[in-house]
């Protein structure tokens, strides 16, 4: 897969803080022990595009923009509060009012360009969501920053990085839909927040009651560790006919699987075999699930994490030697565990033995973003022509972590993107095996040969 040498101009504004346009209380309020589990303790970054629009002349973005959040953060005060850590690394936030970090920018590029770079190279991300220096700790920083920035075209670009102990996708997405809102004219979002961290706290006494794979503790190997030097970065595409096609190689019994598990699935087999792991070593799939339409506590508007990681571990061996539906067969396993007594014991355990990080050693996260929502925020503009995640590597250890990302070609067909990170060699043999593997015309031989 080739990279674009691709470079723009881009002006920045000095970064200020917006603080909620109203006053707001000034309190203190905890986190909840599914929140503020190590693995969630670092920043997310979403990008959503948008395209001129001939009506909205004489209306800026980032003006726009700028004061629906003001008048948002009025809601959503706890977002424009800093986290504290106390006793035992529990964190809870000081509602200081203090507000969140804003960028306005301006970029002598337009839309077509960028979605022809988007799906060859990254470099140019750090442009359209800038580090604000010693804006990156998860303690004592604000806890969103966010960068509007204007296209030669009419178009611009919403960047939005958040601290992901305060919030999933799912809420993240919830506050941005309030700001666009609010951008669009109302007084108030249709959804009110809903803080209510309580609900996905400990069980007093905390008791572990099923067996939690996803933070069994591995004896880490050479074989284990992933050299994070020299690391490549690429998106690869699944077309609706690739999809189908692939479908048609699995046995009968599976082929009523979801489109996520066949993905998931097929990308986690392909990246252990490019990875060459040892044959003993124990590899796993951690699927992320959404527990807000599964535990019937949650309200809605709330706005915390809400997301378990069931897994199923197997050996390199057999996830490479086996055909793709034992791939399938494992995610869809580790899938049924979740139930509202697993959730219960997760979080248990989380108070049990101190909020640990997931498993990294041997294991391979994808998260359906597919109906997350980012794509449909309209802050006047009409809705995004891209939304989401990009950089799938970032917040954990290199490679270990990426996304199902809904994706629109120039042609208008709808695609899936993934995006990946693997050592350079392991990428080369990916992409290679990609290629042979996921080309309709040898996918159909295969499925004519069955």
């Amino acid at each position: 897969m080739p990279t674009i040498d691709f470079t723009f101009k881009i002006r920045r504004s000095e970064p200020e803080l917006i603080a909620p346009i109203n006053p707001t209380t000034h309190e203190f309020q905890q986190l909840s022990d599914m929140d503020d589990q190590e693995s969630f303790r670092f920043l997310n970054p979403i990008l959503n595009f948008y395209e001129h629009n001939p009506s909205l002349e004489e209306r800026d973005p980032v003006k726009v923009i700028k004061e629906a959040i003001a008048k948002t953060l009025v809601f959503y005060y706890p977002f424009a509060g800093r986290l504290r850590e106390g006793p035992g690394s529990k964190l809870f936030v000081e509602c200081t009012g203090e507000g969140i970090l804003f960028i306005e920018a301006d970029a002598d590029v337009t839309l077509e360009q960028l979605g022809d770079a988007l799906q060859f190279s990254s470099s140019w991300f750090e442009d359209v969501i800038y580090n604000v220096p010693n804006s990156d700790r998860i303690i004592d920083s604000p806890l969103l920053l966010v960068q509007v920035t204007r296209l030669k075209c009419g178009g611009f670009i919403f960047a939005i990085r958040l601290n992901h102990t305060m919030a999933d996708g799912f809420g993240l997405v919830q506050f941005m839909k309030a700001v666009a809102e609010i951008a669009r004219g109302a007084f108030a979002p249709s959804i009110f927040p809903i803080w209510q961290r309580a609900l996905l706290n400990a069980r007093d006494p905390p008791r572990v009651t099923c067996h939690h794979h996803e933070y069994d503790q591995v004896v880490v190997t050479e074989g284990t560790l992933i050299p994070i030097d020299n690391m490549a970065h690429r998106f690869i595409f699944f077309s609706p006919l690739q999809i189908t096609a692939l479908r048609h190689t699995l046995p009968i019994h599976l082929r009523h699987c979801s489109t996520f598990e066949l993905i998931a699935a097929y990308v986690w087999r392909l990246r252990t075999i490019a990875l060459r792991l040892s044959p003993e070593e124990e590899v796993r799939f951690l699927c992320p699930m959404n527990l807000r339409s599964r535990i019937s506590s949650l309200p809605i508007g709330y706005y915390g994490n809400a997301l378990v990681f069931p897994a199923e571990p197997t050996t390199a061996a057999k996830l490479c030697g086996n055909p793709l539906g034992y791939a399938v067969e494992l995610i869809r396993k580790a899938k049924a565990k979740m139930t509202e007594e697993y959730v219960k014991s997760f979080v248990d355990l989380m108070v049990i033995k101190g909020r640990p990080h997931y498993t990294e050693a041997g294991s391979f996260i994808i998260s359906d973003l597919r109906r997350v929502g980012f794509e449909e925020v309209d802050f006047g503009w009409g809705k995004a022509i891209f939304g989401g995640l990009t950089t799938g590597w970032l917040g954990t250890t290199p490679g270990t972590l990426s996304f199902c990302i809904p994706f629109m070609n120039k042609n208008g067909e709808k695609l899936i993107m993934v995006p990946l990170c693997l050592p350079d060699q392991a990428m080369e043999r990916f992409i290679a095996e990609f290629h042979a593997l996921s080309s309709v015309e040898q996918l159909v031989d295969e499925i004519d040969s069955h």
